[in-house]
């Protein structure tokens, strides 16, 4: 069934706009209307633009412009779905049926559009991980390929509750590190707001009377006065320069080139590189548990987790391993022999392949390297907020120095 975009006026006779599922604009005219709107525009539908390579592009550019906005679909949004799924089925109600009640309740009009193209494809006789992998973008490989187990062992409910862990659990990190680092970038943000506005507004008044005096400036004091001219005469280019400076040096980290020379610096750097070791670890550990645990292949599991791993130091080493398999060695071997995996790791997964319980070992390495992940973040959540405040006070003691010295040294001459 087809999702219409519409505008129309309530009984207040205020503008409304919304999606709607109906047969045709006849159809939605008539729902609209016993739900007390009234239709003055179909703006567009989902199904009209349906044919370029499976996705939902909308036909109105407002529609597009609310995306736009808003609609950008997070990993929250994917492990609210996935437990909502998880819930219906498991409460018996058929798979449309459940498709069709996430398609209300959603509210991003993305993610609406999306399910309801799934919703449609699995009322058409396409399985679920079909339906899903039209939309790899949003799901992603690992989500398809487990939901694709689920569906071929008959325990999809199982999968998606352990999807919706996952996938919680992902994002519950992902929010943590962002909350860490939000702080030190507002802290940043700020103090060089103020520093800049201090060299182009204050500081230029202040040294004025500096130029009467027939006296040696201080060192910093000429330092000072040379920065601020800098910044206010040369701010036009600085800015541009600065800006293709941040945006080369992204470009760089991410070619293939600039990609592994990045990767192996950014494991070596001092607290950031044990803490981002550690959570490629425990995404690597959970993540292949995950799949393994819900009936995905080894080799298929592998290859998954070493396209979740974005760091290609560590997702060569998984390749290696994989291959490795194939060849009929084990999997711990090829990580002990690469040096990027800490001794636990490997001795846990020979353990697990020795006794059948390889799936628990992960898990319990995944727990462990993430309770020293959430141990490092709160330490360095307390150490930078220190740091930065110092930072700042010595900028701007320099400044004050910088300015006060010379002001001194007449006085100091003049008595």
């Amino acid at each position: 069934m087809p999702v219409f975009e519409y505008k129309g006026l309530n009984e207040a006779g205020k503008s409304v706009t919304g999606l709607q599922e109906a047969d045709s604009a006849k159809s939605l005219r008539s729902q609209l209307r016993k739900s007390g709107v009234f239709l003055t525009e179909v703006v567009g539908t989902a199904e009209g633009v349906r044919k370029a390579g499976g996705k939902l592009v909308s036909t109105s550019r407002e529609v597009d412009f609310r995306r736009l906005a808003g609609g950008r679909i997070n990993t929250s949004d994917i492990a609210i779905t996935t437990r909502q799924l998880a819930v219906l089925l498991a409460a018996g109600v058929p798979l449309v049926d459940s498709l069709t009640a996430l398609v209300d309740q959603v509210e991003k009009e993305r993610l609406k559009r999306i399910l309801s193209d799934v919703k449609q494809r699995v009322n058409e006789g396409s399985s679920l991980a079909d339906a899903l992998s039209q939309h790899q973008k949003v799901f992603g490989s690992l989500y398809v390929n487990m939901i694709r187990a689920g569906e071929a062992s008959g325990a999809l409910e199982a999968v998606l509750k352990r999807l919706a862990d996952f996938t919680e659990g992902q994002a519950k990190l992902r929010q943590k590190i962002v909350g860490t680092m939000m702080y030190p970038a507002i802290m940043m943000l700020v103090g060089s707001g103020i520093l800049v506005l201090m060299m182009t507004v204050v500081v230029p008044k202040v040294t004025k009377i500096f130029e009467t005096m027939n006296a040696t400036l201080p060192f910093t004091t000429r330092l000072l006065i040379w920065a601020s001219n800098t910044v206010q005469g040369w701010w036009w280019l600085l800015l541009p320069l600065f800006v293709g400076s941040v945006a080369g040096f992204l470009a760089w980290i991410r070619s293939p080139k600039g990609k592994p020379t990045w990767d192996r610096w950014s494991l070596k750097f001092p607290i950031f590189g044990d803490l981002l070791r550690l959570m490629a670890i425990a995404r690597f550990s959970r993540t292949l548990a995950t799949l393994l645990r819900s009936g995905v292949p080894l080799m298929a599991s592998m290859d998954i987790v070493r396209a979740v791993i974005t760091n290609s130091v560590l997702a060569d080493v998984i390749e290696k391993a994989r291959d490795s398999i194939r060849e009929g060695e084990s999997i711990a071997n090829p990580l002990k022999r690469s040096g990027e995996f800490p001794p636990l790791v490997y001795h846990m997964v020979a353990i697990g392949e020795r006794s059948g319980q390889l799936e628990e070992m992960l898990l319990s390495v995944a727990d462990n390297y993430e309770t020293q992940v959430d141990v490092k973040i709160g330490a360095l959540t307390s150490l930078m907020e220190p740091i930065l405040i110092v930072m700042m006070g010595a900028v701007i003691a320099f400044v004050a120095f910088s300015i006060l010295l010379p002001i001194l040294q007449v006085n100091t001459a003049i008595h």
